[in-house]
């Protein structure tokens, strides 16, 4: 056929190849080897222009030189002996044919020795054979030029830069656990991003993984550029708070515009990236702190706010201590006395949804909905408070420990704090009650720190096994004791549930949430490990039948807290409120539970949540 040739730029390389444009009578007829074999030279052609690569195939070759060398001395020693002491002739290259075949182990025995001299010799070049030729050479072969090789390969599939013309994605500087939570929520909403990855090889792992990674370095103004980062919707910042400056500052010279959410580590960076041109700073470990600090159980008997939506305002009850102890939902007729819903009821950690005849036990905790003069009226309702100057016990003075401790001391709660190293400690001094010292794997430490005396404990190490033993050893030690705890990594939550914490939160959970409510451009609500506050128009399936009829709740797994029609916000729902077609339904529940209304009752827009 014909063929036209003409030079490209390749956007993800940077590099110039030729296309040809060729005309073929018949296509069945192209060979597909043809288009193999003018791949494989390029690349080839990569692997001989890197540095350490030619380096590595010159070792490779002074190797293979000196097998050679091996070879050529045992043909001649062989002929020698054979010659000498055998007075035996044979040709150079049955000579050669001896050594090759003896070196490999392969031993035809066609051609032997005969004298003591000769199977010495022959034991010599097997042992070589089997070191230098079957193990050290392919040992070498794949260390020098095979895994360099891959590696190349990996390296040019990564890419460098996204398509011209992208708008509206989201970039993170760094893939961890915040930023796979993160992710997850993304991919849920349909929303663009990228994953900036310095090391080639591991952009292109993530890539295959499924993640939209790109190769580049992190304080480059050529990466960001190549991420189109004018149109980007945010970018994330989330390394170490010197890096993140550093980053915050190179994208301020592409984009001056682009919104940029930093993390932190310590309270002081915050100025620090602010004044580097951060648009929000999020000091990550306070915030995890203080929401562990509003879910202890200090003595206290009163519902209190955990979240709000407009008017609408979640709160949690622990059922130890008040009347609705032992009582199913609708007995405790709460709505009729206060005008609240009962919405969910939380067990061991796991959020269940609320039905008239749920029973709610001693341990339970209750969460309501309703506005804040409902929750004032809730509150009035219920049995003075016992004894409330009971301390809470945080083991762990980090960063975390030391933020729940200042909100527990705001709000009036005396603290004891146990932590191993008496420099964490130092900063808690005037704030916290009772600062202890010591191993709190020993039961002398924690009595000596409290445990009896107190309602509940928090655990704020930043190791999650430790918390895990210290969630089944404290619940041991006191059975009616509240837990709360942190943990790093998601993968852990299931574990501590299981040790016997009653409330868990992890670092990776809250940092993913709070960065994808900035986004959606609404207030964070932390409802719990994985649960969310989120919004869906009320689907065609579910257009005109009431709640009962629709059985959200009992086939999702969905707590439905309001529906919002028009101006009307109705918090005040029971079995027959009516689902308008239009309306919206604030709801509560997981990513999976998110998931299966969609499944049940078919796709619906997102809310504004």
């Amino acid at each position: 056929g014909t063929v036209t040739s003409k030079t490209k730029q390749i956007p993800p390389y940077g590099g110039i190849c030729h296309v040809f444009d060729v005309t073929v009578p018949d296509p069945s007829r192209v060979d597909l080897a043809v288009v193999i074999m003018k791949y494989l030279p390029s690349q080839l052609a990569f692997f001989f222009t890197e540095r350490e690569m030619r380096t590595n195939l010159r070792g490779l070759l002074q190797y293979i030189a000196f097998l050679v060398a091996m070879v050529a001395l045992y043909t001649v020693l062989f002929h020698l002996i054979m010659f000498r002491l055998e007075g035996q002739e044979h040709s150079w290259i049955s000579g050669l044919y001896w050594t090759v075949v003896t070196m490999s182990t392969l031993g035809f025995g066609d051609i032997v020795f005969r004298t003591d001299v000769g199977r010495a010799f022959s034991v010599v070049v097997i042992m070589s054979g089997v070191v230098f030729l079957l193990v050290m050479l392919p040992f070498l072969f794949i260390r020098l030029f095979y895994a360099p090789w891959l590696e190349a390969r990996m390296r040019m599939r990564a890419p460098r830069q996204v398509e011209a013309g992208t708008r509206d994605h989201v970039i993170i500087t760094e893939y961890d656990a915040v930023a796979a939570g993160l992710i997850g929520r993304l991919k849920a909403a349909g929303q663009a991003y990228f994953v900036i990855e310095p090391d080639p090889a591991r952009a292109a792992q993530l890539t295959g993984e499924g993640i939209s990674a790109v190769t580049g370095e992190i304080d480059s103004k050529e990466t960001y550029q190549n991420l189109e980062v004018e149109q980007a919707r945010l970018v994330v910042v989330n390394r170490e708070d010197t890096t993140n400056t550093n980053i915050t500052l190179t994208v301020r010279e592409v984009s001056a515009q682009v919104p940029i959410l930093a993390i932190v580590e310590e309270p002081d960076a915050v100025d620090v990236l602010q004044l580097s041109g951060a648009t929000y700073v999020l000091p990550l470990k306070q915030q995890l702190g203080a929401y562990l600090a509003n879910r202890v159980d200090t003595g206290r008997i009163e519902a209190h706010v955990v979240g709000t939506y407009r008017t609408l305002q979640v709160a949690e009850l622990p059922a130890r201590g008040t009347p609705f102890a032992g009582q199913t939902v609708r007995d405790t007729r709460m709505r009729e006395t206060t005008g609240m819903s009962v919405v969910g009821v939380w067990e061991r950690g796991r959020l269940k949804p609320a039905y008239p005849n749920t029973v709610i036990a001693e341990s339970s905790v209750v969460v309501v909905a309703g506005d804040a003069e409902q929750v004032a009226t809730l509150n009035g309702l219920l049995p003075p408070s016992g004894e409330v100057d009971r301390p809470v016990l945080v083991i762990g003075a980090g960063r975390v420990g030391q933020a729940a401790v200042e909100v527990l001391h705001a709000k009036g709660i005396r603290t004891h704090v146990l932590d191993r190293d008496r420099r964490s400690l130092y900063p808690l001094e005037g704030i916290a009650d009772r600062l202890t010292e010591g191993d709190a794997a020993d039961r002398r430490t924690l009595t000596k720190a409290g445990l009896q005396d107190a309602p509940s404990v928090l655990l704020t190490t930043n190791d999650d096994a430790m918390n895990i033993y210290l969630a089944v050893y404290c619940r041991r030690l006191k059975s009616d004791l509240r837990i709360v705890s942190r943990v790093t990594h998601d993968r852990n939550v299931e574990a501590i549930h299981r040790a016997g914490a009653d409330f868990v939160l992890s670092y990776a959970s809250l940092g993913a949430e709070a960065i994808f409510s900035r986004l959606r451009g609404h207030e964070l609500v932390i409802l719990g490990e994985g649960v969310d506050l989120f919004t869906r128009t009320v689907p065609q399936a579910l257009a005109g039948r009431t709640l009962k009829d629709g059985a959200i709740g009992s086939l999702t797994g969905l707590c439905v807290m309001a529906v919002q029609d028009g101006d009307q916000f109705n918090t005040e729902l029971h079995s027959e409120t009516v689902l308008p077609a239009g309306a919206v339904l604030v709801m509560m529940g997981s990513l999976e539970q998110r998931a299966a209304f969609t499944e049940t009752y078919g796709a619906a827009k997102t809310g504004p949540i």
